[in-house]
């Protein structure tokens, strides 16, 4: 039998609770449905607010054009105005003062991170002032509805204090608070408050005004830039710096009254005076920053980018420029200079000044030669060196020959018209003499040297049409600073090349340009002349030890000094970018000093110790013979030399230049050209001849008639009464010759 039990033990218990259940239940029910209206309200403002943000979008937040290009450590190089002629820097929290954000906050927003866009506190507060006043005595605006106003264009033009105005300025700080973080609604006010004039936001306002950083603000510094939105027109400190005392203390008080800040502190904060530069544009490295601006725009869909960053140090760039100011009015009307600093470790450039002064339009300042392609003069000689080590023709003090040669038709001659005759590979390279560097790539190859060139990321630029040549080494194709400097950069890095980096985010690019050992040799020889067995000293400190070279291209249109130091590699350009000649401007006595001043300036770093590559060698060799001493085939070794040898490596010196009989003959003592005169008193001219590189007896003749014989190494004393040109020849019994035109002028009386 199935048993069913007490009917009423089935109820619900609401139902066997008795009267006070049923009370209970009731109060429940009138909770849920209470709960059930505010959740309906809820999601129906939600709904709402949803709607009304798609049909009334926040307008786009952009820089509306403006653009600034800054330094590493984020100093403005170059401002760029919005279309309405704005300057405005895009700035984050972090980058600006604790000081001047709790100032702000506090003066402006206590509750910023706490309300939803609007203070309803701040609001009721406003509302009750206004019905007792009949008149708005505050607004009642969050930072976030000053925002709202500032980014709105309807906002910008109407009264602020208006009860539609602030309608819709409620409704848009809502609509910011939807949409941004805390911190992007603040970036946005310290990038678009207004500062006075043309001035935005905190960092145009701290460097256009107080000339620093936003990052390095005192509590007064931190207090004007506070007040300056309330009133940017009338409160301008370069107009007005007693309103824009009046309303820093102001703020100021408001800390004090607050306990933000103590009365002591407040009373030494108001001891600074307000003074301000007046408002102008302030650039560093214009070119640079142009060039960086218009390589980040390119192919960006959006148009150019509110902030550029860059590699450039603003104390060095400084620097740099401060020195190219101070040299320019010593040149002559036209010449510019360009100079580019890179460090050796990151491939950063840290200076870059395209033109002497971009003020000065007469020096062509527009134009950027350090991306100009110009003759790199003798500046390419240490990697044709390098790679002659490289290849094993030569140690440093191989025997060359510095002596009129022609090759294959090209004579070249020397930039002092003169000629030293036998010389060491170290002297040809630190004189620079042209010779025995022609007599060098003739035996390299013009085109294995073109590709060394290439891969180190000089692209030598040839006329159309042309093929490398031996005028390589000479200038004779083109190539531009920016490639020197990166090229430079492998006799301090073992022999590795590097692209310069002027955005932190271009990418690394090296390239072997020679051996580790063939960059100290020739670091070695720029540096102290490359002799093993010199005394030891050095000239200050290790770190500014510079390896430096220096170029002169044809008549005088072009001249260089690149040098390398442990941590800086350095180029400097002198001449005019229109490519006329500057008689008397090159390399030694135009761009070398600047080189010295500015390795001079720059920061040393810490020190880094060279250790000599293992495959440098000291050695001693047989000098001119080339041979190591004790391998001479006959035993004999007319003078002993420390050389440096790269791999164990000491080649012969090349076949007839150890030989005399086989080597080229001079005529010394007499330049080719010269006009002689008498010394006053005298009626006749007379000047002592040799004939250099010749052995045994030689002849000498006047206009094709013999006027002497005798032994090669004894002078010849040519003493002529008449005026007129000459021909002078010298000649031995192998039939090789040299000869001199010259003139005689003041001898015969009129």
């Amino acid at each position: 039998m199935e048993h069913r039990g007490n009917p009423r033990s089935r109820r619900p218990a609401s139902l066997r609770a008795g009267p006070s259940g049923a009370a209970g239940g009731g109060r429940s029910r009138r909770w849920r449905r209470a709960g059930l209206c505010a959740a309906g309200a809820a999601a129906a403002l939600a709904v709402a607010m949803v709607a009304l943000d798609r049909l009334y979008p926040l307008p786009p937040i952009n820089s509306d054009g403006a653009a600034v290009v800054v330094a590493a450590g984020g100093a403005p190089l170059r401002t760029y105005p919005s279309r309405d002629g704005v300057w405005r820097y895009p700035v984050t929290p972090e980058r600006v003062s604790p000081r001047y954000l709790d100032t702000l906050l506090t003066y402006e927003d206590r509750w910023f991170y706490w309300h939803p866009g609007v203070n309803p506190v701040s609001l009721a507060r406003a509302g009750w002032q206004w019905l007792a006043n009949r008149r708005i005595v505050s607004g009642g605006s969050t930072l976030t509805m000053q925002v709202a106003r500032l980014i709105d264009p309807q906002l910008a033009g109407r009264p602020s204090r208006t009860l539609g105005a602030k309608l819709r300025q409620a409704w848009r700080a809502v609509q910011l608070e939807m949409h941004y973080s805390k911190d992007e609604i603040l970036s946005l006010y310290l990038t678009h408050a207004p500062m006075g004039g043309i001035v935005e936001g905190v960092e145009m306002g701290a460097r256009m005004w107080l000339g620093k950083s936003p990052a390095d603000l005192s509590a007064a510094e931190a207090a004007l830039l506070t007040a300056l939105p309330q009133a940017p027109s009338r409160l301008r400190p370069d107009r007005h710096p007693e309103a824009a005392r009046a309303a820093r203390d102001k703020v100021l008080d408001r800390m004090a009254e607050l306990g933000r800040a103590s009365p002591a502190e407040v009373a030494d904060a108001k001891i600074e005076n307000v003074v301000a530069p007046p408002l102008r544009a302030r650039w560093m490295a214009p070119l640079a920053a142009q060039r960086l601006l218009q390589d980040a725009a390119a192919g960006r869909a959006g148009g150019r980018p509110g902030l550029v960053r860059s590699t450039l140090d603003a104390d060095t760039q400084s620097a740099v420029e401060r020195m190219l100011l101070d040299r320019v009015d010593g040149l002559p009307p036209k010449v510019s200079m360009a100079v580019l600093v890179m460090d050796n470790d990151s491939l950063e450039v840290k200076a870059y000044a395209g033109s002497a002064d971009f003020s000065d339009a007469s020096r062509y300042a527009y134009v950027d030669m350090v991306r100009a392609v110009r003759s790199p003069g003798s500046t390419l000689k240490p990697f044709l060196y390098a790679q002659a080590l490289d290849q094993g023709l030569i140690h440093s003090e191989s025997l060359l020959i510095d002596a009129p040669l022609s090759f294959g038709g090209y004579a070249p001659g020397n930039f002092q018209a003169a000629f030293s005759g036998p010389v060491s590979v170290a002297q040809a390279l630190q004189r620079s003499l042209n010779v025995p560097a022609v007599d060098l790539l003739d035996r390299v190859g013009p085109a294995s040297f073109a590709s060394v060139m290439l891969a180190g990321g000089v692209r030598l630029r040839l006329p159309a049409g042309a093929s490398p040549n031996l005028s390589l080494i000479l200038g004779g194709a083109g190539a531009t600073l920016e490639e020197l400097v990166g090229a430079y950069r492998a006799l301090a890095r073992g022999g590795i090349s590097g692209r310069p980096r002027l955005r932190p985010g271009d990418p690394r690019i090296e390239s072997r340009m020679m051996s580790a050992g063939a960059a100290w040799i020739v670091r070695d020889i720029l540096e102290g002349g490359g002799h093993p067995d010199r005394p030891f000293y050095e000239s200050g400190s290790p770190g500014r030890r510079l390896a430096w070279k220096t170029g002169t291209s044809f008549g005088f249109r072009d001249a260089w000094a690149v040098g390398v130091t442990d941590r800086w590699t350095i180029g400097v350009w002198v001449g005019r970018p229109d490519g006329t000649p500057n008689p008397g401007f090159f390399g030694a006595n135009v761009a070398a000093p600047l080189l010295q001043d500015i390795v001079a300036a720059l920061p040393e770093g810490p020190q880094r110790a060279r250790a000599r590559p293992e495959t440098v060698q000291a050695v001693v060799t047989c000098w001119p013979l080339g041979y190591r001493l004790g391998s001479v085939p006959s035993g004999r070794c007319p003078e002993q030399r420390a050389a440096w040898a790269l791999n164990d490596t000491v080649p012969p010196s090349f076949p007839g230049y150890a030989d005399a009989s086989r080597g080229p003959l001079r005529l010394a003592g007499l330049a080719d050209g010269s006009v002689l005169r008498p010394v006053p008193g005298r009626r006749q001219v007379a000047v002592d001849v040799q004939a250099e590189g010749a052995a045994g007896e030689v002849w000498w003749m006047l206009d094709g008639r013999v006027v002497d014989r005798r032994q090669a190494d004894h002078p010849f004393n040519l003493v002529l009464g008449r005026d007129g040109r000459y021909t002078l020849t010298v000649m031995d019994g192998q039939g090789r010759h040299d000869s001199v035109v010259f003139e005689i002028a003041g001898v015969t009386p009129r």
